[in-house]
């Protein structure tokens, strides 16, 4: 899961890819400036490690992604679980109703996941 670890501005460029794929190089260099308001030569610099990593492909001046939204976000949730909750999501959801911080509709939510994860 360590593979699929993202830093906030990696995640924040592979947002707008994951939006926009496949993009040009040249349009993501203008999108990150717009959105995020970063240098050209700051979006390489991410591109260029987040291509590394193997989260994107970079060819012929076109960005796609390797990793899909779903898969990365799953890694960092497994990782968060993990790390703070010894991997238990029960343990985890304790956290906010303990507090009485779900409302009827969020626990609602989750109950009708539940069930249609249990089939």
């Amino acid at each position: 899961m360590s593979a699929y670890k993202l830093f906030e501005a990696e995640y924040n460029l592979m947002d707008i890819i994951w939006s926009h794929e496949p993009i040009n190089s040249t349009e993501l260099v203008k999108k990150a400036e717009e959105s995020l308001g970063w240098k050209k030569s700051t979006t390489y610099t991410v591109l260029r490690k987040l291509v590394h990593k193997g989260f994107l492909r970079n060819e012929e001046a076109t960005v796609s992604a390797l990793v899909s939204r779903e898969d990365a976000l799953y890694a960092e949730s497994k990782d968060f679980l993990d790390r703070f909750f010894q991997g238990s999501l029960p343990s985890f959801l304790a956290s906010f109703t303990g507090e009485g911080k779900l409302s009827e509709k969020e626990l609602a939510e989750i109950r009708k996941m539940m069930e249609e994860d249990n089939g």
